[in-house]
């Protein structure tokens, strides 16, 4: 079964803005701190940003002031709200637990460039 499913991404022009979205399944729970992770070709997968179950929320010093995430307990789905996106913001973005990952999706692209 499909446990946490991104969508959103997409080409786009430095300056644009992306909302991401991810669908967290039932199975495998909402009631958590959840978490934006983003990849690029050739390096680690890191933390963009993460919210606790009760909404108190975090972005890492490259994206603050520009990102915000968000989460909708009744649909359980989680957002990441881009905007000012520059060339170093490309890659592959994922959600997930803050803790304790054992599985990931297939992340949802997003491309900056002119």
């Amino acid at each position: 079964q499909v446990q946490l499913v991104e969508s959103g991404g997409g080409l786009v022009r430095p300056g644009q803005s992306l909302r991401l979205s991810c669908v967290v399944s039932e199975d495998f729970g909402f009631d958590r701190p959840l978490a934006w992770y983003r990849q690029s070709p050739g390096n680690q997968r890191e933390l963009v940003a993460y919210i606790t179950s009760g909404g108190t929320s975090n972005v890492e010093h490259p994206v603050k002031g520009r990102f915000t995430i968000a989460r909708n307990n009744s649909k359980k789905i989680l957002y990441l709200q881009m905007n000012h996106l520059k060339p170093e913001d490309s890659g592959l973005y994922f959600c997930n637990l803050m803790y304790c990952i054992t599985t990931w999706g297939q992340g949802t692209q997003v491309t900056v460039s002119t």
